[in-house]
């Protein structure tokens, strides 16, 4: 089976993609609390589909655009890995664009780019991600509707005024050394990105919302995660978790209380990868001021050990 997902806009599909994330989240907390619950949508930890999300476009300065995308894993637990090919491609120009090939659990936002040139006009640009035998397709389109500026991307993430919105600029992030590297299984591997920020989201920690809250917490915020490779992969030390894990003490920038570690004064953000299978994998860090947010990424080829 087939689902094509083309939302009504940015501002819209967030919307209805929060409002649909609260309801379950609702549901799970009436089942976890033992209270019966009026709502039918069902928890699962495993097993079922994702769905990838166009998010908007953005204009860039020689006249090009981007697509922007992310997606909605509907398992509350497993991280599926779907290599690049036929289960997980854009087209045209494809397969490999840029797209994840791990999933964390539920909505993730604004997760990869996509460049397209000037003449781009009225086509349709379409990710297609199979899971667990179920095939979902998210277009990307250049209608005026689906634009992105600054402020509809940071009024979706922390509810700002208007004034800190307007000034406020995103991190920037530079990666230490070659963003290459070749390590053996179970050989640490440490990585450093030095970060800075203009600081004008002050550290806030993200207030309990309701069924439908999505916000996350102020502040500049680092951390280092998998975004492709499907081998198991552990990071010294532990890094909060990236995606909209809500539950209270989830280690998530969506959890209400959690606030942002204090930044260290030399602006590095070391860690220790440690990998558990050869193979080729992509390694993120990722910089987020709770309204904005930058990445790098470091592509790890991980060999057997010798015998």
């Amino acid at each position: 089976m087939i689902t094509r997902t083309r939302a009504r806009g940015p501002k819209y599909a967030w919307a209805q993609a929060a409002v649909f994330v609260g309801t379950l989240t609702f549901a799970a907390l009436s089942v976890t609390s033992g209270q019966q619950s009026g709502f039918t949508q069902e928890v699962f930890t495993r097993g079922q589909n994702i769905a990838p999300a166009f998010e908007g476009w953005e204009a860039n300065p020689d006249g090009t655009f981007n697509m922007v995308f992310g997606y909605f894993n509907r398992n509350w637990e497993e991280q599926p890995d779907i290599p690049i090919g036929p289960d997980n491609n854009i087209e045209p120009g494809g397969p490999d664009q840029g797209q994840p090939t791990h999933f964390f659990p539920r909505r993730n936002k604004i997760v990869f780019r996509v460049p397209v040139p000037k003449d781009f006009g009225n086509k349709d640009l379409v990710w297609t991600l199979t899971v667990h035998g179920k095939t979902e397709k998210a277009y990307g389109t250049l209608k005026p509707d689906y634009v992105l500026e600054k402020q509809i991307l940071q009024t979706n993430a922390s509810m700002q005024n208007v004034q800190e919105m307007e000034a406020n600029k995103e991190p920037v992030v530079r990666v230490e050394g070659d963003t290459r590297r070749t390590v053996k299984v179970g050989e640490p591997l440490t990585l450093t990105a030095f970060v800075s920020d203009d600081g004008l989201l002050k550290p806030k920690a993200v207030s309990p919302g309701g069924p439908g809250s999505d916000l996350t917490a102020l502040g500049l915020r680092v951390a280092w995660f998998v975004y492709r490779g499907a081998g198991k992969v552990a990071f010294d030390p532990e890094q909060f978790k990236v995606y909209q894990d809500k539950k209270p003490g989830g280690n998530s920038p969506f959890a209400p209380g959690w606030a942002p570690p204090p930044i260290p004064a030399d602006g590095k953000f070391p860690v220790k990868v440690t990998f558990g299978a050869p193979g080729i994998y992509v390694v993120r860090v990722m910089a987020h001021d709770g309204g904005l947010q930058a990445t790098k990424d470091v592509t790890v080829t991980v060999n057997a050990p010798a015998r």
